[in-house]
């Protein structure tokens, strides 16, 4: 049994990606150590394989990561591997630098265009650092795949070397029976919008999609995750008198987290071209609202709108502007017709878009690691 170390900087529990992606190397007899970090306000952590999550000091910034990729060198210098997984760029550095000292094989998960996201354009100095350790990097890596063929062609292209795609797809839900209680309880006859995710950040649309709930009556919205903005949002919502339409919940369990899916009327990905990362991006929401069958409201980006223009499940918009949004949707709710096509359609995208067959190209690439 090969034993392979997988690092990434969250606290695990509500990865999606990083649990699949574990569960599939179970499959091909992987004995897994999973690394993360662990927060004051982390849930409970319950797998089947092994796992360390640890406390650091600082929590933000330049000393955060600092110290966590100083403790992960260390971490993975005491534990014996035959593989190191890296997820994303800011765990790449000390699993690079051990797999180097111990002739071992290293993997490169890249979940983002890290270098361009808006935390780190805006501050060039930091976004200078992290460019230097990935092109440092990156040119002699053996082993890489990333969210979808937009990041892979970018990378591609810069680095010359060959990058595989492995989408943020989610598994098949195998309960899509709505909970009637739960949607008696949470929205009665009123419609209900649903924009979820861990990383609701600056330029991610939150807060249009707050702003629009100010035009819609006869509607709900349900915000579920977290990210940067968390904090602004509720007070956003307080402060334009929305208690009654908008609600912010933090992160919570997958399986909780579909149940408030499965009963929503629209599913929301509003991100901003504001830079390429989010041009670029395919979250994993898209496809927990397609495993959920609602329809989908999304904004113009290249990987999202394709998905939902090919198959026909949902509505692109052009626009963020909170009242144009607003007519948007509620011109949509109006339309029935169009409703019922995108809701057929999504029974047949369910089993298109699913780990199960995603994960097959992840085990051909364990299966042939150089």
């Amino acid at each position: 049994m090969q034993r392979i170390v997988v690092s990434v900087i969250n606290d695990l529990v509500t990865d999606q990606r990083v649990k699949k992606i574990c569960s599939t190397l179970q499959e091909l007899d992987y004995d897994i150590t999973l690394i993360g970090r662990e927060l004051p306000e982390s849930l409970a952590l319950d797998r089947n394989y092994r796992t360390i999550r640890m406390k650091l000091l600082f929590r933000k910034k330049f000393l955060f990561y600092a110290e966590y990729n100083i403790r992960l060198f260390f971490k993975l210098l005491s534990l014996k591997s035959d593989v190191y997984l890296a997820n994303d760029l800011d765990t790449l550095l000390p699993n690079y630098l051990i797999s180097r000292l111990f002739s071992k094989k290293l993997v490169y998960d890249s979940h983002e265009l890290f270098t361009e996201v808006p935390e780190l354009t805006h501050r060039p100095p930091v976004r200078k650092v992290w460019l230097k350790i990935e092109k440092y990097i990156f040119p002699k890596l053996k082993n890489v795949y990333t969210v979808n063929k937009s990041i892979a062609s970018f990378y591609q292209k810069r680095y010359q070397i060959p990058v595989k795609v492995i989408r943020n797809i989610a598994p098949k839900l195998k309960n899509k029976e709505i909970d009637t209680d739960l949607a008696n309880r949470i929205k009665g006859k009123k419609k209900m919008l649903i924009l979820q995710g861990t990383g609701i950040n600056m330029d991610r649309g939150a807060e249009e999609a707050v702003k629009m709930m100010e035009y819609l009556d006869e509607s709900i919205l349900y915000i579920i995750g977290g990210g940067d903005i968390f904090s602004e949002l509720k007070d956003l919502v307080k402060k334009m008198k929305l208690t009654d339409k908008v609600f912010i919940l933090n992160r919570m369990p997958y399986d909780e987290l579909m149940e408030y899916t499965k009963i929503a009327d629209l599913g929301l990905s509003l991100d901003k071209g504001s830079n390429l990362n989010y041009e670029y991006s395919l979250p994993n929401k898209i496809f927990d609202y397609i495993q959920a069958e609602i329809p989908l409201f999304v904004s113009n980006r290249i990987e999202v709108a394709r998905i939902v223009n090919e198959n026909q499940i949902g509505y692109v918009t052009q626009s963020h502007d909170p009242k144009t949004l607003a007519k948007e949707v509620e011109n949509l709710f109006k339309d029935q017709n169009k409703i019922t096509l995108w809701k057929k359609n999504l029974k047949g995208a369910s089993e298109k878009y699913n780990w199960e067959k995603e994960s097959e190209k992840l085990k051909e690439i364990f299966s042939n690691l150089h």
